[in-house]
């Protein structure tokens, strides 16, 4: 008789039967098979909060198999994810089959490997019930605040709104920082820039002012720039002081999951929700050609930077072998994890650092291999040797003026052969220096007074607002990206290009949270919130205290709120825009839809004109050379049609270009991406070329 395992899907049970063998029959649970009811609260507030768990709708037949086949095997063992979510799946699962809760029946898999899958199954335990309760907690604390507080922005605001634990948070985050920039006052400050070049060298270096007799320099107008240009003009420029010295600088360390999200948004321009969804099919596992099914990264749900000594010891053998010895640090590297993460699980790594990119290249799909190069050269480089930089610091002397010059050379490249960590800021530009010594004379090419202005802080990207949310402890990994999943299929927030903007949706409701609900939407609040559930996982503290402490403080603040808003209502403005109606002359304005934005009359309901919003390309139709449009279908893609629709129904996925076609005249199209082709879709042309590099 077979040992049944079950797992959360099929792939990852596809690789882990492979490991397993004949004696072992691995299905899925497909996810969750239990939940609270959607159609009611299914809380017991008054009976220390006791949830009322239904079977999931849909999952009839999972669970009848399930059923099935646990009748028919010897033990049952529960393999889903090893995180707090998966802990409660395996509840109940145990819960529905009716297994002793006693018995050694968990097993948890860090990396879906063969020596990974075996190290599991030699260690099963119980389910562990503090981690259990702490996601009950969890999922009861959303429940009550969505179930409660969403009917009451339903009266006040209008029908279909939500609010969240984490979301609300996020979202106010988001509305914060889009009021810091409207209230920013730019402030006008100067430069003196100078160009040089030094003895015996024609290589033209920078330079700029950065103290007047021995003071730090500040120039807030023109009239100071000019005047300090006049005190330097006919001046004589002489290198005072040269200060060299050897920088080191170290890799950075593995991926946990915010670090994942926020480098795969800036290297690769991958939503967090897209990230994730590559990083779970790398986990769980895929056909490599040669191999067979393997789980190519460790568990990606994880804030520890914890590294085993086997995944050391193999990235060290493929450095100093491919690399060289010089390549590799004086000990293996270790990391430091923040005193609050979650220390169950390794950073995110290659499973098998031996199964390089381009060996499983051709057996992924390309989000797969983007991110599995992502993850992988970040952890070989992780442990590779620092590199060093030869930095040279040049001041220079004119009228009492002092100008610095600054530069670098790469003394040993080291781990930067492979891999550097980008920022949101963008990389310093230093530029490298000639030779310079001190009481050198040097030639000034040219030297100008330059206007700046300060610059508001930045909008927030998924990248920065995965870190805020990391920096200020709201959310847990798992969190960040449904989060922002979330507030922008909510129309909380919207792109506009890689930068988060709130609506005026969004800033209405923030703005009525914090005025009648200030804790839900306090950072410090939330983040003391995650803490104590933290401390319920680890068993120190009971969730259903935890509960009560919230839930009597929110229930007499929502009844409180409910009093102070009676009667009244909270207008959300409409975004005009300059599109006039033709049929009664108004200014249209933006609306939110199901499928997203559109435009409609003011005038509602004496007229009820709409439309969708359409964006104009720098390319024309190939059929009749009207322009082609991006529109959006209704699950959200983006795609290209004629604006002459329904006349003419030309559509294609391919970008329009403004490049014409050298055989026929139309407009080119790009193809695959910034690494893709132009075509012609004119008919009968046939016409392509790679791209330009």
């Amino acid at each position: 008789m077979s040992d049944l395992v079950i797992v959360e899907s099929p792939a990852k049970a596809k690789t882990i039967q492979k490991y397993l063998g004949s004696g072992y029959e691995v299905i899925a649970s497909m996810g969750h098979v239990r939940d609270l009811p959607k159609s009611k609260l299914g809380v017991d507030t008054e009976n220390d909060f006791a949830p009322q768990y239904t079977d999931m709708k849909g999952k009839e037949d999972v669970i009848k198999e399930l059923k099935k086949h646990a009748k028919k095997c010897g033990k049952v063992y529960l393999a889903t994810d090893p995180d707090r979510e998966g802990e409660a799946i395996s509840w109940h699962i145990a819960q529905m089959l009716k297994l002793d809760m006693n018995e050694n029946n968990r097993v948890a898999f860090n990396e879906i490997t063969k020596t990974g899958v075996q190290a599991g199954m030699s260690d099963p335990h119980k389910i562990d019930v503090d981690l259990v309760n702490a996601q009950q907690a969890r999922r009861i604390l959303d429940r009550l605040v969505g179930y409660k507080l969403s009917p009451f922005l339903w009266k006040k605001v209008k029908r279909g709104l939500s609010a969240g634990r984490v979301q609300s948070v996020a979202v106010r985050l988001v509305v914060d920082r889009e009021n810091e920039i409207r209230k920013f006052v730019p402030k006008e400050y100067w430069s003196i820039d100078a160009k040089f070049t030094a003895p015996g060298s024609r290589k033209v270096f920078d330079a700029a002012l950065v103290a007047v007799d021995g003071n730090k320099l500040e120039i807030p107008n023109e009239a100071e720039a000019n005047g300090l240009l006049a005190r330097l003009e006919g001046a004589e420029y002489v290198v005072t002081s040269v200060k060299k010295r050897i920088t080191k600088k170290q890799p950075a360390p593995p991926f946990i999951t915010s670090t994942l999200q926020q480098e795969a948004s800036r290297k690769l321009g991958f939503s967090a929700k897209r990230t994730m969804k590559a990083a779970q099919e790398l986990y769980e596992g895929v056909d490599i050609e040669g191999v067979g099914a393997v789980g190519l990264i460790t568990y990606m749900r994880t804030d520890s930077l914890r590294i085993s000594d086997e995944a050391k010891a193999a990235a060290a053998q493929y450095i100093g072998t491919v690399y060289g010895q010089d390549y590799l640090p004086d000990k293996p590297r270790t990391f430091k994890t923040k005193s609050n993460a979650q220390d169950a699980h390794e950073a995110i790594r290659p499973s098998t650092p031996d199964l390089t990119p381009a060996r499983v290249k051709s057996s992924l799909s390309s989000d797969q291999f983007k991110l599995y190069k992502l993850i992988w050269e970040r952890f070989i480089a992780s442990q590779m040797a620092n590199a060093l930089l030869d930095t040279v610091s040049a001041d220079i002397e004119a009228s009492g003026c002092t100008f610095r010059a600054s530069g670098y050379s790469v003394k040993f490249d080291g781990f930067t052969v492979l891999y550097v960590e980008s920022t949101d800021g963008g990389d310093e530009n230093k530029k490298m220096l000639p030779e310079l010594s001190k009481d050198d004379k040097l030639k000034l090419k040219s030297i100008a007074g330059n206007q700046h202005f300060t610059q508001p802080p930045p909008r927030y990207t998924e990248a920065s607002l995965i870190k805020a949310l990391e920096e200020n402890g709201i959310g847990r990994p798992s969190t960040y990206a449904p989060t922002i999943t979330t507030i922008t299929a909510r129309q909380y927030v919207e792109h506009e290009g890689k930068q988060l903007k709130p609506t005026n949706l969004g800033e209405a409701i923030t703005e009525l949270l914090k005025e009648h609900f200030k804790k839900i939407v306090d950072a410090k609040f939330t983040a003391e919130m995650e803490n104590d559930l933290d401390e319920v996982e680890h068993g120190s503290k009971d969730w259903v205290s935890t509960l009560h402490e919230f839930y009597d403080d929110f229930s007499a603040t929502l009844g409180k709120a409910e009093e102070a808003m009676e009667g009244k209502r909270v207008k959300v403005p409409d975004e005009e825009t300059d599109v006039i109606c033709e049929l009664c002359g108004r200014n249209m304005v933006i609306k939110y839809g199901r499928y997203g934005k559109f435009l409609a009359c003011p005038g509602f309901p004496e007229c009820g004109n709409t439309k969708k919003i359409v964006t104009e390309t720098d390319g024309t139709c190939p059929r009749c050379g009207k322009k082609m449009l991006l529109k959006k279908s209704k699950r959200g893609r983006s795609f290209y049609g004629c604006e002459g629709y329904p006349e003419c129904n030309f559509m294609t996925w391919n970008v329009p270009t403004a490049e014409k076609c050298p055989q026929c005249g139309r407009s080119l199209f790009t193809k695959g991406g910034k690494n893709g082709r132009l075509v012609c879709e004119g008919e009968g042309c046939g016409y392509e070329r790679e791209l330009k590099k």
